[in-house]
């Protein structure tokens, strides 16, 4: 199968101090042979001067030196590999509670979360915030892979009750059951990565890398509506194009088809799909995560940051919002707080109005307080300069998120998940 053709899973992978998130990451590296011979000498050289009688897969993700020396992973990095049928990008994020935002950045655009869990220790605090972020991102599914089970004797026993520790967690949310799978594994040992293992035959699921490839990015997708905001215009100065006048972007959501009638906004101007171009083809329907060009049947004074939407799934547009907020500064946000808030490429002035509460990641609930310091979860009250047109994250993640700027030194504040 020709690797363009192969359907993509992005992933994020959660996990506490040595869980073993950095082996089983190398294990899965290693058994799809996506690791260069140079690497792998370079993985049995260090696992040898270390005394080791295993190769120590964690080498191949852990690339900075301090991390190696603490034994931390303390950042978020993007690995690829493959299988012949799929493409796959890991967010490998910390788990710790003063990286929150790293997390949250890194699973935002993930399909997938890998939840990692030891087999000794159970669920633990940090599940509960791996299991919440997974939950407010609306990750579409999670796996639970319970690690090290070679270090309890491979017991059925202690895999059931993580597995009914967790069911109660999932109770207290609102994510759905058959959207999670629990997998019992030892990345160090390769069981249930990518061969069903003899050590536990009670096991008759799929194997971790199985699991995987049998999701379908179609059954993962973020939302059925259409959104395609507006990169940029395209007027070819040749004789032959002279008349042309597309439109190029990324469409998020759902799909968009020729003959589709659309709206534009801000304007609110309609039109229909006259054609769509892919590269250097003319297509009949475009599918979510296309860069396409769009042309209309009729001239729209339509520019870079606007946006088309089918015309029977037009989205808000409002001057006031509420988000759940993740701080990702050390300046904390306050009430009256101003700041510019960037939604897709548009940006507007904010005013925080009110921050209704802090939310406990551990779901006890909330709290009230005056501000949200580095690394808080908290629901916001915003009022804007002018509309954006928004959707809520839940109905479309690309259009329900924002992220907000400090007017001063430009850094990034916060990340935003639209609320209302």
């Amino acid at each position: 199968m020709d690797i363009q053709n192969r359907k993509l899973i992005q992933i994020a992978t959660a996990g506490s101090v040595d869980d073993g998130k950095s082996t089983l990451i190398g294990r899965l590296l290693y058994d799809t042979k996506s690791l260069t011979t140079d690497k792998i000498e370079a993985i049995e050289k260090s696992s040898k001067q270390r005394g080791y009688d295993y190769l120590d897969f964690s080498l191949a993700t852990d690339g900075l030196v301090a991390e190696r020396e603490q034994g931390i992973t303390i950042d978020v990095a993007h690995i690829y590999f493959s299988t012949a049928k799929t493409n796959f990008i890991i967010a490998d994020t910390p788990g710790h509670v003063e990286y929150t935002r790293n997390m949250v950045t890194g699973a935002s655009t993930s399909q997938v979360a890998i939840i990692l869990i030891d087999a000794r220790k159970g669920v633990i605090e940090q599940t509960y915030r791996h299991f919440f972020i997974a939950n407010l991102l609306r990750i579409s599914h999670v796996v639970v892979a319970i690690n090290k089970m070679d270090l309890v004797g491979y017991s059925e026993d202690i895999y059931l009750k993580i597995k009914a520790d967790f069911d109660a967690l999932v109770e207290k949310s609102d994510f759905r059951q058959e959207q999670i799978t629990f997998i019992p594994v030892s990345a160090l040992k390769g069981e249930n990565i990518a061969r069903h293992s003899e050590e536990m035959p009670w096991y008759v699921g799929n194997t971790l890398l199985d699991h995987l490839e049998v999701l379908e990015p179609s059954d993962l997708q973020e939302s059925s509506v259409a959104r395609f905001p507006v990169q940029y215009v395209i007027r070819p100065k040749t004789e032959a194009f002279h008349d042309f006048r597309g439109f190029s972007g990324k469409l998020y959501g759902g799909i968009l088809r020729v003959g589709d009638e659309v709206t534009v906004l801000p304007s609110l101007n309609t039109s229909k799909i006259k054609s769509i171009h892919f590269f250097d083809k003319e297509i009949e329907a475009a599918a979510p995560g296309s860069s396409i060009v769009i042309t209309l049947e009729t001239e729209v004074d339509l520019s870079r940051g606007d946006m088309m939407v089918k015309s029977s799934e037009v989205p808000k547009s409002e001057k006031q919002l509420t988000a759940t907020i993740c701080q990702v500064n050390n300046k904390a946000l306050k009430v009256g707080g101003k700041y510019i808030l960037q939604h897709g490429i548009n940006r507007v002035m904010a005013k925080v109005d009110q921050i209704e509460s802090r939310i406990h990641t551990d779901f006890t609930g909330t709290e009230e307080v005056d501000q949200l310091k580095l690394n808080d979860i908290g629901r916001v009250h915003f009022r804007l300069s002018k509309p954006i047109h928004f959707d809520t994250y839940d109905t479309n993640k690309s259009n329900g998120t924002f992220i907000l700027i400090d007017e001063g030194s430009f850094d990034t504040v916060s990340v935003g998940f639209i609320e209302g």
